[in-house]
């Protein structure tokens, strides 16, 4: 391996930390474990750990590493394992709200070319959520390409490739078969020395028969379609990055069961575009869509031009983002709160001495 093979091009040099006492490595990370990490560098794949700096400094779990991150590293005294020492600044990076009551971004990937949107072709097929993940990869700052997966299953891939162009405007679709190769050969534009590509979608979809078609073996186990549901089975449980034979990466995720917004409001424009198309034709610039008069949208939908499925799914993300901002501000606003008393505290205590 050498660095421009996983990804390195001369802009990352700009963003190496100034000549210091200490000879850091580089390597970028392929895959995460429990407090453990695999990096790939150019002497081959070693696993690595955060130093202790780096864990006591970092505020959130957003700022440790991930997959696709480039890191400064050193030996130890360990032969076997790297230490971690930091990140360089990241390019892009796909995020959501991480699981639970807490507001807190949960990176998943990082500096990612493409990202695969993947369905499949059979009763699993759902335009809602695909909408939902199309919101958080334009939000990655990727390119997004929606790939179809098992159109061997499919009786008419016409009809379901205009149904999710129809929602994705301007976004690549590709309807391809693991099993027989139909279409495949049309992903190997996206790929090339030093390109990644990320693997979303739902469990079952088809992800891990997809990477083993990329890379031309069975590298991951697959499961087979349960007949009540036509569903593949869950079989990805953590996300990895892989080297293609022919050049470039592929970073492969299990299937994300709560896939929770976060970001600004870029996604949902770009995914909702067509929307926001008649939105800027209404009488008033502060339409609400709720039936004012010259309501460029309302009229849209009375005519058939916008499905009002799609529409209602639109409100649905833009209310969910708007309560994870007031909630993200709400939080942000504590946080400088408890910080200027506990500054307040400690002049009072110095003032008493």
């Amino acid at each position: 391996m050498n660095l421009t093979e996983l990804g390195w091009d001369s802009a990352w040099d700009e963003l190496l930390p100034a000549v210091s006492e200490v000879e850091y490595g580089l390597g970028r990370v392929s895959a995460e474990h429990k407090h453990l990490y695999r990096v790939f560098t150019e002497q081959g794949e070693t696993l690595a750990q955060v130093s202790g700096r780096y864990r006591y400094d970092a505020q959130s779990r957003s700022e440790f590493p991930v997959i696709g991150d480039w890191v400064l590293i050193t030996s130890s005294s360990d032969d076997d394992r790297a230490i971690i020492r930091g990140i360089l600044p990241r390019r892009n990076k796909f995020s959501r709200r991480a699981a639970g009551e807490n507001e807190e971004e949960q990176v998943l990937v990082a500096k990612i070319d493409a990202v695969f949107v993947v369905s499949s072709l059979n009763r699993d097929f759902n335009l809602r959520r695909m909408e939902r993940y199309l919101v958080l990869a334009w939000e990655s700052g990727g390119n997004p390409v929606i790939v179809l997966n098992k159109a061997d299953l499919c009786e008419d891939v016409y009809s379901k490739v205009a149904e999710i162009s129809s929602i994705a405007p301007g976004v690549p679709v590709h309807a391809i078969s693991c099993e027989t190769g139909q279409g495949v050969d049309q992903l190997t534009p996206y790929f090339g020395t030093g390109k990644t590509v990320a693997l979303l979608g739902s469990s079952g979809v088809g992800k891990s028969t997809q990477l083993n078609c990329l890379l031309g073996e069975a590298v991951k186990r697959t499961g087979t379609v349960r007949s009540q549901d036509g569903r593949g089975r869950h079989t990805t449980t953590h996300r990895q990055m892989h080297l293609l034979p022919q050049g470039g990466l592929v970073i492969d995720t299990p299937g994300l069961r709560e896939l929770g917004l976060w970001g600004s409001d870029e996604g949902i424009s770009s995914t909702f575009d067509d929307i926001d198309w008649y939105s800027v034709r209404c009488r008033f610039a502060d339409c609400r869509h709720q039936g004012e008069p010259g309501c460029a949208v309302k009229e849209a939908l009375d005519s058939g031009e916008l499905d009002w499925a799609r529409y209602r799914s639109y409100l649905k993300l833009q209310k969910e983002m708007a309560y994870i901002s007031r909630r993200e501000n709400l939080f942000e606003a504590l946080e400088e709160k408890a910080k200027w008393k506990q500054i307040h505290k400690e002049i009072k205590r110095i003032k008493k001495r």
